[in-house]
């Protein structure tokens, strides 16, 4: 089965979203879902994941090619290691809601917050 390849990228600075079309589907990526699913070293960690709070408020300043097989998002926290390549790409616009859904259980159970300006304090019950 061969890589999908984007027809079209283009980022809306202003509602921080990227857009990516293959063929005939468009898809709109949240700048915050493309941060905290960085394919970069720093939030895989090497086999195990690093979990990215507190970015709620997060832009994507910039988008540049990798090739012809991939894309290198740059946002405003100053990350600017991930490389998205088509594959992963397809995989996060066909799957958003439930990496999304995933994202959301692994901040609750580690009592984090996708606020920057917010700390959870848990309560021993």
């Amino acid at each position: 089965m061969t890589t999908p390849v984007p027809s079209a990228i283009k980022l809306h600075k202003r509602s921080r979203l990227l857009e990516v079309q293959f063929g005939a589907e468009t898809f709109q990526l949240e700048a915050e879902l493309l941060r905290v699913l960085s394919p970069s070293a720093e939030v895989r960690g090497h086999g195990k994941p690093v979990l990215q709070t507190g970015k709620l408020h997060v832009a994507i300043t910039g988008v540049e090619m990798v090739g012809q097989y991939a894309i290198k998002l740059i946002f405003d926290d100053g990350h600017d290691s991930g490389i998205y390549d088509w594959s992963y790409l397809h995989e996060l616009c066909h799957g958003q809601a439930g990496k999304w859904q995933d994202y959301l259980t692994q901040l609750r159970l580690a009592g984090a917050s996708r606020d920057p300006d917010v700390s959870v304090v848990r309560l021993l019950q």
